[in-house]
């Protein structure tokens, strides 16, 4: 089993620098965020999770193939400069060309559609305070938060007067439509396996 470090046991402190965290987040196999000064763990994901990703993110490649748009897993860790965010989410979808930051050529801005698979762990914080730090990001259109525990997928999207608004999809025959990236993908499809609870 890989070692894992604590950060305020490695630089004895309590907040640090975004320098200090992706030094750290080298060192250490688990994902962690940052957020002004302090670094929080990431919880690990469940079995069903993990197929819902597979799913969703197999859907994505095979519909954004030969487009401008292309997604990324949980890997691609995402930073937003306008309030210190450095984020892993589930799926980020960039069209165009890569943009990285200033800060670590690894980490990539300006990402067109977020996605998190929620959990019950993570679904307040993903539905409200994150929300609210993806909302920073210039360049979303749509952040999408996929329920693991029973078929709901919520889209939210900026409209031409920069509200966002809500659509809920919550029933089988249903599509999840993403009008940024042009495409649908049907809930059947995305919850195919995941043996939910309904």
């Amino acid at each position: 089993m890989a070692e894992v470090h604590e950060p305020i046991a490695l630089y004895n402190k309590t907040r640090f620098t975004a320098e200090e965290y992706l030094e750290f987040e080298k060192e250490n196999p688990e994902k962690h965020e940052f957020f002004k000064g302090e670094i929080s763990a990431m919880p690990g994901a469940s079995p069903r999770h993990n197929v819902i990703f597979s799913n969703l993110f197999g859907e994505l490649i095979t519909k954004l193939k030969g487009s401008r748009c292309k997604p990324y897993g949980s890997d691609l860790r995402i930073y937003i400069p306008e309030n210190t965010l450095f984020t892993y989410p589930d799926i980020s979808v960039i069209c165009g060309d890569i943009i990285t930051s200033e800060v670590d050529k690894d980490t990539a801005i300006l990402p067109t559609v977020l996605i998190e698979i929620l959990s019950p762990s993570t679904r307040n914080y993903d539905r409200g305070d994150k929300f609210k730090l993806y909302r920073d990001i210039p360049s979303l259109k749509e952040y999408i938060l996929v329920d693991s525990e029973n078929i709901l997928a919520e889209v939210w999207a900026i409209n031409e007067r920069g509200h966002w608004e809500l659509r809920e999809y919550k029933a089988q025959p249903d599509s999840l439509v993403l009008h940024s990236l042009n495409l649908n993908i049907p809930l059947a499809d995305i919850y195919e396996g995941a043996k939910l609870n309904n």
